[in-house]
């Protein structure tokens, strides 16, 4: 897949403690843009962070949380994105999505030997 210059960013933020079923909710989404062919997600997990319940979480040992905050990042076409917005509208309860233009400058994977 060849993927380069304007493309859409699509981001993810929820918490480390969010599920769909069993499944932490991260690696869902991750394994659902798998599935649907996106160019590819990574998932980071914050070290300290709110949102919308205004409640801090954090790895300070005085206030450890299990929720930390987690942002899964999607790279790729503005029309693969947009197909991929229906099924984040189902999985995504609690949290923020937000979708930013982006530049792509290289974008190649390893050789499989």
């Amino acid at each position: 897949m060849k993927l380069e210059g304007h493309q859409k960013r699509l981001t993810v933020f929820v918490g480390e403690a969010d599920r769909c079923g069993h499944t932490p909710l991260a690696t869902e989404i991750v394994q659902r843009a798998h599935r649907a062919g996106l160019a590819g997600a990574s998932v980071f997990r914050g070290v300290e962070g709110f949102g919308a319940s205004n409640h801090i979480h954090t790895t300070r040992i005085l206030s450890l949380s299990d929720d930390l905050p987690m942002a899964i990042v999607i790279v790729d076409t503005e029309e693969r994105i947009q197909s991929f917005l229906t099924e984040l509208d189902e999985l995504v309860t609690e949290g923020l999505i937000i979708l930013d233009d982006v530049e792509v400058i290289k974008y190649s994977g390893r050789s499989r030997s």
